[in-house]
């Protein structure tokens, strides 16, 4: 039979991750939850998640992960034998490797996302290596099942390796061009000033490096400074930058037919022609949800009643008002509410939207929210 913990311990419960964790293992799938976080002497001790903690996860800093499981494993002394170690850190290898040095069995986690606003990883990757795994394997996959991730098994060298471009290369280059960004600035202005002449593409890359800038520093240098990946990687990237420079200052015929060559049709190829359609529909259908966005006649409803027939109501009143939609969007909200985001048609009657709002929040089918 195999085990099924009644108390999870979280080594870093007052972290970001940490804090998520703990409502998904309360909230989701029942389980106390006991955690110790240095900074608060409140909280549980190390020696009590050790005795009562039969699945323990490290969620920690990067850079401070392997050598706060080695702490562990010097505590614990044995007693982890039949239980579960994790640890959900951006890099694997060394953490892995510091949790094989324990008795327990041990699995390797990263969900590839900042903790989200929804309470599960539902429509999100997470990689999973299993280094010693045997009794627990049955509470794994329920555990994958419940988080509703798109799992990928992979060894933690290979993980990080793939980090390393997955990653550490994207971030990389969106910094890199935010650095830019700001050495023009004096020059051209802010990003604000530059948004009007966007692209698709301009617009995108800007709300990536926005993401990055608006979240924990300390994540993002530990991805490039803590995997032993990223340093070969930046050499790569630099060469294919110089290439690109060089040709650009030569500037005659030869260089650009190497550009296309080298840029463009060698890269076209090593991607395929599978991946290269895939993901330009991919890039055409978030060009189509951006421009969905700058519409200027919109509302966002919240629908309370999350059942089958509640959006059909919802659309009827704007029907009975002679109000034509051009666009319609869902999301949920961190407590797991349903909001709608609706576009009108350009020139559509205010006051008829208006009164199809009213109708909306007198009616209690939806609550229109506050722009």
């Amino acid at each position: 039979m195999s085990p099924a913990p009644q108390v999870i311990g979280i080594v870093g419960n007052a972290g970001a991750y940490g804090r998520w964790l703990q409502r998904f293992f309360e909230q989701q799938m029942g389980m106390q939850v006991i955690g110790h976080d240095p900074a608060d002497a409140a909280s549980h001790t190390p020696e009590q998640l050790l005795e009562r903690a039969e699945v323990l996860v490290f969620s920690a800093p990067i850079r401070q992960t392997p050598a706060l499981i080695a702490q562990y494993v010097q505590q614990s002394a044995g007693r982890e034998a039949g239980r579960l170690w994790l640890d959900v850190t951006s890099v694997k290898q060394a953490p892995v490797q510091a949790m094989l040095a324990s008795q327990a069995e041990v699995v390797g986690l990263h969900p590839m996302t900042a903790p989200p606003k929804s309470p599960t990883l539902k429509g999100r990757v997470m990689v999973v290596c299993q280094a010693r795994l045997q009794h627990w394997q049955p509470w794994l996959a329920h555990l994958c099942n419940t988080l509703q991730a798109e799992c990928v098994q992979a060894s933690p060298e290979h993980h990080d390796k793939v980090m390393a471009l997955v990653q550490a290369m994207v971030h990389a280059t969106h910094l890199a061009q935010a650095g830019v960004l700001r050495d023009y600035a004096p020059e051209l202005g802010s990003l604000a000033a530059l948004l009007p002449y966007r692209s698709a593409s301009f617009e995108l890359d800007t709300a990536i490096i926005a993401r990055i800038l608006s979240l924990n520093p300390a994540i993002y240098e530990d991805i490039q400074f803590g995997n032993p990946h990223v340093a070969p990687m930046l050499e790569r990237l630099i060469t294919q930058l110089q290439t690109l420079q060089a040709q650009v200052a030569r500037g005659d015929d030869d260089a650009r037919a190497a550009f296309r060559q080298q840029l463009l049709l060698d890269n076209r190829d090593a991607l395929g022609e599978t991946s290269v359609a895939e993901g330009n529909y991919t890039f055409e259908r978030v060009g189509y949800l951006l421009a969905d966005l700058t519409e200027r006649q919109a509302l966002s409803v919240h629908l309370p009643e999350d059942r089958p027939g509640s959006l059909r109501a919802l659309l009827h009143v704007f029907e009975q008002h002679g109000v034509s939609l051009a666009s319609i969007h869902s999301s949920r909200t961190p407590t797991g509410e349903v909001h709608f985001r609706i576009g009108f048609v350009p020139g559509s009657d205010a006051a008829a939207i208006t009164l199809a709002a009213a109708a909306v929040d007198a009616s209690g089918i939806g609550r229109v929210l506050l722009r």
